[in-house]
């Protein structure tokens, strides 16, 4: 069940999904319960990062009235696998840090694979993994283990009190896209430990994790193994868009 809370902030997200519509290079539809998953999943494992494995499902295709308001200028409908359809499977495969979260386990390759798999080794067409008090923006290993991506990559990132061995991460370059909270405000990212925890103390808190942690933010990103972006709209279980309709302001 999608709380009242997390629905609006996927209305707002699409609302901005179909303003900056032009700046991406295709559309990929998300369930919002999904996005419930991937946050409970999340939460449950800080402050450790996951990765998420993603396949769409053939019975989902995208409406066309949906396709048509969200496609820009730049629009490709042959950029990626899976392309047009909405996202049917999630399932966790890996948790760890951000050196190893990319590479799966050997109990989950078991030589089946293939060398020519990549380091993920898997047969999903999509990959999500998530930044943990650091921006939704790809690092120089995102962008190598998305190589491998038939489908597309996408980054969860959640902000969240108290840090203790994962200090918010500022300073990343990147188009950010926020699903719910604010971007921290600079005044907050410098100083002491002592001073980021009272910046901290302050935040507006959008609820707890399992495991404690205040949640202060959460963004989300898509990209193609090519560099460009790709366009997340939230749906619900009839593949409309939260806040459907959307038309021109």
């Amino acid at each position: 069940m999608v709380e009242q809370w997390l629905a609006d902030a996927m209305t707002a997200y699409n609302r901005e999904s179909f303003d900056k519509r032009d700046s991406y290079s295709s559309i990929i539809q998300m369930p919002g319960s999904m996005l419930v998953d991937l946050l409970s999943w999340c939460f449950q494992s800080l402050p450790d990062e996951i990765l998420v494995g993603m396949d769409v499902d053939p019975q989902r295709k995208v409406l066309p009235e949906v396709a048509e308001l969200f496609t820009g200028s730049e629009s490709r409908s042959d950029l990626f696998a899976g392309q047009g359809y909405t996202i049917g499977e999630a399932q966790m495969v890996n948790r760890g840090n951000s050196m190893t979260v990319h590479h799966l386990p050997e109990e989950w390759t078991d030589d089946i694979f293939g060398a020519d798999r990549g380091p993920r080794g898997g047969r999903f067409t999509h990959w999500l993994h998530t930044h943990p008090n650091c921006p939704a923006i790809p690092s120089g290993a995102d962008a190598q283990a998305a190589q491998w991506t038939e489908g597309v990559d996408m980054i969860l990132g959640v902000e969240f009190s108290p840090e203790w061995s994962a200090p918010w991460v500022e300073g990343v370059e990147g188009e950010r896209r926020m699903v719910a909270g604010s971007k921290r405000p600079e005044s907050e990212v410098r100083g002491s430990w002592f001073k980021r925890k009272m910046a901290a103390s302050k935040r507006p808190v959008l609820g707890k994790a399992v495991t404690g942690h205040s949640i202060h933010g959460i963004e989300l990103i898509a990209f193609h193994r090519t560099g460009v972006g790709v366009n997340v709209v939230f749906v619900d279980e009839d593949d409309l868009p939260y806040g459907w309709p959307l038309t021109e302001e």
